[in-house]
């Protein structure tokens, strides 16, 4: 299947893009430039997204967007109506994780464009999911905090077992979710395996 990989540099979506590239033809990424840096759909800051393009040769399409609730998702819509076009996309992937507040959104707009919507790290444990990224050979940094017992010195740190045990130990104090999916922190992508 033709795809496009809902692409924000960040561990979830390079995992994902990682992960469907095995099975699929990824054709394009696709990244939402949010102008709210707390936004509720997607991932800042985006920095290294055209680098990343550029080493794994795949097009990319950047969509800028207020960020504002909800009218954020007409952003996406267009975003992806032009990968379809353009593109000839059959489905999008995500990298989703555990935010039904995201799935669902991101299902509509495919239900509504007659695309597939793939996301294969749904609902996968946390820890699990941290650990295979560290042993695939992905070199990820932390790029952003915003969690309590998260602070600066966390940023640059990269994910390795060490940082995952820490992790889980602010996750028994504090409650975070290790993989930050509640927007305790933002990662990076800086290598991928076999890169």
């Amino acid at each position: 299947m033709k795809l496009g990989v809902l692409f924000s540099g960040g561990k979830d979506s390079g995992y994902a893009l990682y992960k469907a590239s095995k099975e699929h033809d990824i054709a394009i990424l696709i990244t939402i430039d949010s102008r709210n840096k707390d936004s509720f759909m997607f991932h800042t800051p985006i920095n290294n997204v055209q680098n990343i393009s550029n080493k794994l040769n795949i097009p990319l399409i950047i969509v800028e967007t207020e960020g504002e609730k909800e009218k954020e998702l007409e952003d996406l819509k267009i975003a992806i109506k032009k990968a379809k076009e353009d593109f000839k996309i059959e489905g999008i992937v995500t990298g989703a994780i555990a935010s039904n507040y995201q799935a669902s959104r991101i299902q509509k707009i495919c239900d509504d464009l007659d695309i597939s919507c793939i996301n294969p790290l749904w609902q996968k444990d946390q820890e699990e999911l941290l650990r295979e990224l560290v042993k695939e050979g992905f070199k990820i940094k932390i790029v952003k905090v915003a969690a309590e017992g998260l602070d600066e010195s966390w940023i640059g740190k990269t994910l390795n077992n060490e940082l995952i045990e820490k992790l889980l130990e602010l996750k028994e104090k504090y409650g975070i979710n290790v993989a930050g999916e509640g927007g305790e922190y933002e990662s990076e992508v800086e290598e991928f395996p076999d890169e």
